[in-house]
């Protein structure tokens, strides 16, 4: 039953890390784009799904700025969530080495 717990939270925590590298990957773009706004003109294109809109500059940095806002919200429930499972398979390891000895392999 704790392998099995193990196991979940071991497979979940990998799903997280995935999601983590995603998000990050997002921002860094969103921040990239912010930047870029910072050195563009009056108008510029926005897209938005397949469409692109034209807008100001100002309503353009907004909206990466929110955007952005909202993902770095979603990186730090992952990261709670990673904390909490690192936290749970730590007592998990201590249950089951202490049960299983050497015989039993945790480790990556």
């Amino acid at each position: 039953m704790l392998i099995n717990e193990f196991g979940r939270l071991n497979s979940r925590l990998h799903e997280l890390q995935a999601d983590s590298a995603a998000l990050k990957e997002k921002i860094e773009h969103l921040d990239d784009a912010t930047t870029e706004l910072m050195m563009g003109g009056d108008s510029v294109r926005l897209k938005l799904g397949d469409a692109f809109i034209d807008c100001s500059e100002d309503y353009a940095t907004e909206f990466c700025e929110k955007r952005q806002e909202r993902l770095q919200a979603q990186m730090d429930a992952i990261t709670a969530e990673e904390t909490t499972i690192l936290e749970r398979q730590k007592a998990l390891k201590k249950a089951l080495y202490g049960r299983f000895g050497a015989a039993i392999n945790l480790e990556e």
